[in-house]
């Protein structure tokens, strides 16, 4: 019998211990890869783990994480880019091993600034909890004990004994679930959201945690463990830096994981200073919103403030020179006069613009870079509203803004569930008057750059009937990812798959 070069190469692996490395599909990441591969296999691996992430970055923002259509869409990519997806099967030892080693190599270049470790952290976490929740109870105790969280489940007899007790601390418990459910025994420290989120009965110093709420500690122990690895990671940069086959690659990489990053300004000098009122009501996502009309109010906004609304306005086209003039006239109508201001603020808007200190040519903040840092105090107004706002304060806002009841109950809802991107999509689409905004929202500026296109005629969006009430936005790019070709040179083909890369990243 004659085996092409692939399939001797498989044989060769399956016949050492290296099938001993996976035993399940599902892992922590915590012993990097030690074989040689190729670099051809190393530009492939990384390219389509990086989709992968994407794929689960634009689900996340455009479906409510856990729902059918979510996993089920999941699920096609994983397939289609050849990852585990079949729980803790024992039939998938390359796509195990691609897992594997994709993972270190996106770790490599993700690693290099805290904006690239914030995304590659929470896509993989997205990415686990979507696999964890897919194994069956049998299944996920043995991954548990794989990764040394084998937690002590309570006897019968004292689960009766605190059936009372578990029953009022856990939300959602009646007696006969209690009787029903499993519940572990866990110590605080390793089940604090739960405690804070008053979810669990706490007794001794231990927290007693039903079975559906276990994935909890286990994601805030992977995260701690990545987010550490991450740290450890940038450590070892400079000696891979110095690898000319590799830092390309990498730095590509690491560059193509939200799109756009605004930073070049198609527009710059189109935008007047008097146009800004007008787009500030038609065009800006509420968090710039709430900026503007706090700055117009005040005449003053905290650092946090100019930091995330100044480029902002850098990105949707302002000039330094009208950056100036513009938080000048503002700030002059308050407590500070011409001078203070030359002196104190506008330092920092040159140096916004790359001009002073390091030359930095600073980008502006994307969503996920507003929710998960910096959470403003009071007398602030920078931040995510979504994230950041009482609820019922955001309400008034947004009955302010004329949103009607079933709009303003569709996005409290949203933020309920913590699901605050979908919540600013729902205002897009509520604003100007749409059913499905066919986007992914990640980025304020891009926000800014959809409401011009459609208001502009720039783009059509087709109004749907959605009965359900639900986001249900479309992803074109995501449908027209095709993971089967394979690069056949570390050269020619692998600057076309990176070229094609790019433009998946880039396009509407």
């Amino acid at each position: 019998m004659q085996f092409s070069s692939r399939e001797r190469q498989k044989l060769a692996r399956l016949a050492g211990d290296r099938r001993e490395q996976y035993p399940h599909s599902l892992q922590f990441y915590l012993e990097p890869p030690t074989e040689s591969i190729s670099l051809v296999e190393f530009e492939s691996f990384a390219i389509d783990r990086l989709k992968l992430l994407k794929v689960v970055e634009n689900l996340g923002v455009s479906y409510i994480r856990g729902t059918d259509t979510y996993k089920t869409k999941l699920e096609v990519e994983l397939r289609k880019l050849k990852f585990p997806y079949r729980a803790l099967s024992e039939d998938d030892y390359e796509a195990r091993r691609k897992d594997h080693i994709s993972h270190f190599i996106l770790r490599l270049a993700y690693c290099q600034s805290e904006d690239l470790r914030r995304w590659f952290l929470q896509q993989e976490m997205d990415l686990f909890r979507y696999r964890f929740n897919e194994l069956t109870g049998s299944l996920m105790q043995k991954f548990l004990g794989h990764v040394n969280l084998s937690f002590e489940a309570i006897g019968e007899d004292l689960k009766n004994e605190l059936a009372n007790e578990l029953s009022a601390s856990t939300p959602g418990f009646s007696l006969s679930k209690v009787k029903e459910q499993m519940f572990y025994k866990v110590g605080l420290a390793d089940a604090v959201d739960l405690f804070r989120a008053r979810r669990v009965f706490i007794k001794d110093g231990f927290a007693y945690v039903p079975f559906k709420e276990i994935d909890v500690i286990v994601l805030n122990n992977y995260r701690t463990k990545l987010s550490k690895a991450l740290a450890l990671t940038a450590r070892s940069l400079p000696s891979i830096q110095s690898d000319e086959r590799l830092q390309p690659l990498l730095n590509h990489l690491s560059h193509s994981y939200i799109g756009p990053d605004y930073s070049i300004q198609k527009n710059t000098g189109k935008i007047s200073l008097e146009q800004i009122d007008a787009l500030s009501v038609k065009s800006f996502p509420l968090c710039m919103r709430q900026l503007h009309r706090a700055l117009r109010d005040s005449h003053h906004l905290r650092h946090g403030g100019r930091m995330q609304y100044g480029l902002f306005l850098k990105g949707i086209g302002l000039t330094l020179e009208q950056a100036l003039e513009f938080w000048k006239k503002e700030f002059i109508r308050g407590k500070v006069d011409a001078d203070k201001f030359d002196k104190g603020y506008a330092y920092s808007i040159r140096h916004n613009y790359g001009k002073e200190g390091k030359r930095t040519d600073y980008t502006p903040y994307s969503c996920m870079k507003i929710i998960m840092s910096n959470p403003p105090s009071q007398g602030d107004y920078h931040g995510c509203p979504f994230r950041h706002s009482d609820p019922e304060l955001l309400k008034q806002k947004l009955q302010s803004y004329k949103i009607p009841p079933s709009g303003v109950t569709q996005i409290l809802e949203l933020v309920k569930g913590m699901h605050y991107q979908l919540a600013c999509q729902k205002y897009f689409e509520l604003t100007h008057d749409v059913d499905d905004i066919g986007f992914s929202l990640n980025h304020p500026n891009q926000y800014f750059t959809e409401s011009q296109k459609l208001l502009s005629g720039g783009r059509e969006l087709k109004k749907e009937l959605n009965n359900s009430g639900n986001v249900q936005q479309k992803n074109n790019s995501q449908e027209s990812i095709n993971s089967s070709s394979t690069p056949t040179s570390s050269n020619a083909t692998a600057d076309a798959e990176l070229e094609g890369l790019e433009a998946y990243f880039t396009e509407d």
